[in-house]
């Protein structure tokens, strides 16, 4: 079956995964002079939020100009004058992680560019549209021809077709036509529009600098970066124009219904980064804290935390648990993606290629050891026996958030139950399968209530399907597979006949 990027196609192999990977991070400028070197660092910024691929395209009056490639936006744009080649003031930009199946295909690395008889549009997108099979097979027999595997494109589709007089009015029809979670950023001969699912599952925010110049960026942690001030965030179900006149907010459902995706706090997001106003490390470091109440570790001498997205949680657990935190583990930070991939023997070694001990801290000890989150379980099986292997006494497992126990379906590469060690196993089960000495997760309304969103709306906000299997939004084209995978544990979660508590 083909893949749709972004969307992660039913049958699509991610097998060898060991983490939660979102689809990208975006970035537009708009009426800047410096829009190439602003977008540059912007996304750098971003680098975090995928390393296999980048892009950027400016615009200079009605040209436009494209250069993208595969690897970390410092590899790309290894010299000046590829940069100096992307004139103009407007521009967009990703940084993307590819899914395994479409990783050798280049014609999917973004922003995508085409161009028309009476206009050029560039586009950029994140998330996961759940109808996008569907909605590519209706479009191709209604006479559309695709020169690409991304959901992007269909959103191109769409508007070139739409019957509306102008083109905001053409963006705006075809995004309601949409199911899923996404982001999307386009740019075009009179605009820049950022548009966001009805679900607001991925910030998008707005910023400003001192010349009046507007960005649109995937988190706030942009804005320091390039010296650009904090103006709004682009909410549930709606789209944004900035142009020359300024910028303008249309709401295009009725239905928005704000369900933040968790695992942008728990993982995906740089801890500077604010979500809808909560403070990343503020809200890691409460689930830290709430760990220590719900699964506390009597007798342990310190507490450590896998770098990089664990540390905050760690330091909260310590702290509420009245123990040392320490940097027991150590990342090789240029580890990422480099010219010089590592040899069967060294991918053997796994976890020692990219952590090391600090021995002399660790030895003898009882460790309470905090990690993030557990997808198939292979990273943490050897930071077990690493530990153990450099002298720790007893190695007791911490995770500040709740089993991922279902597939993701809103851009998270999780789509598959396979992939999911939890879907298979009891927290007993899975504390023999590490060799830990002990497994706590944080609970789910742990999880909700340290991200402390909205007490007012059910979850207060929070999307929970990860945990639950309830999903907050039509999964479309995963429907039969989500059902025909379904195992005996996940069954009976969904019926009410399960708990780890």
């Amino acid at each position: 079956m083909r893949t749709i990027e972004g969307m992660s196609s039913v049958g699509a192999n991610f097998r060898g995964i060991d983490s939660v990977v979102e689809s990208g991070g975006l970035f537009g400028i708009w009426n800047h002079p410096l829009a190439n070197k602003i977008t540059y660092f912007g996304l750098h910024a971003l680098q975090h939020r995928g390393q296999t691929s980048a892009g950027i395209v400016t615009k200079d009056e009605n040209t436009f100009t494209s250069f993208r490639g595969r690897g970390l936006i410092s590899h790309i744009f290894d010299t000046e004058d590829k940069l100096e080649k992307l004139v103009g003031n407007s521009a967009i930009g990703q940084v993307r992680s590819a899914t395994v199946s479409d990783q050798a295909d280049d014609s999917n690395i973004q922003p995508l560019l085409f161009h028309f008889n009476n206009q050029s549009i560039a586009i950029t997108h994140n998330g996961n549209l759940t109808k996008a099979l569907s909605l590519r097979q209706q479009l191709e027999d209604e006479g559309a021809v695709f020169s690409t595997n991304s959901a992007a494109e269909i959103l191109i589709h769409l508007i070139r077709r739409s019957k509306k007089n102008n083109f905001t009015d053409a963006f705006q029809s075809s995004i309601e036509q949409l199911n899923g979670g996404f982001n999307f950023c386009l740019l075009t001969d009179d605009a820049l529009y950022g548009a966001v699912d009805k679900h607001g599952f991925r910030p998008l925010v707005i910023g400003q600098f001192s010349n009046g110049a507007y960005i649109l960026a995937s988190e706030t942690c942009v804005l320091s970066s390039v010296g650009a001030k904090y103006v709004t965030e682009v909410q549930a179900g709606q789209y944004v124009v900035i142009n020359d006149e300024g910028y303008h907010i249309t709401n295009y459902t009725n239905s928005q219904k704000a369900t933040l995706e968790p695992m942008e706090f728990i993982y995906f997001s740089r801890p500077d980064s604010d979500i809808s106003g909560i403070n990343v490390h503020t809200a890691r470091k409460e689930m830290g804290r709430r760990l220590a109440k719900e699964r506390p570790t009597h007798g342990a001498d310190l507490v450590i935390g896998v770098p990089n997205s664990s540390l905050s949680s760690a330091s909260g657990y310590a702290e509420e648990h009245s123990l040392p935190y320490e940097i027991g583990l150590i990342k090789h930070q240029y580890i990422g993606r480099t010219f010089i991939q590592p040899n069967q023997e060294l991918r053997e070694q796994g976890v020692r290629y990219k952590l090391s001990v600090v021995e002399s801290l660790i030895r003898n000890k009882s460790i309470v050891l905090v990690d993030d989150s557990i997808v198939r379980g292979t990273t943490v099986r050897h930071l077990v026996e690493l530990l153990k292997g450099a002298g720790a006494k007893e190695v007791h497992l911490r995770i500040a958030s709740p089993p991922i126990r279902f597939p993701n379906y809103y851009g998270i590469n999780t789509t598959h139950t396979e992939e999911l060690i939890a879907a298979n196993y009891t927290i007993k089960e899975l504390n023999e399968l590490f060799g830990s000495d002990s497994l706590g997760h944080l609970s789910v309304k742990g999880l909700v209530d340290s991200i402390n969103f909205d007490k007012n709306i059910p979850d207060q906000g929070v999307s929970l399907d990860a945990y639950t299997g309830q999903y907050p939004s039509d999964i479309g084209d995963y429907q039969n597979e989500f059902q025909e995978s379904l195992t005996p544990l996940q069954k009976k979660i969904l019926k009410g006949e399960f708990s780890d508590e």
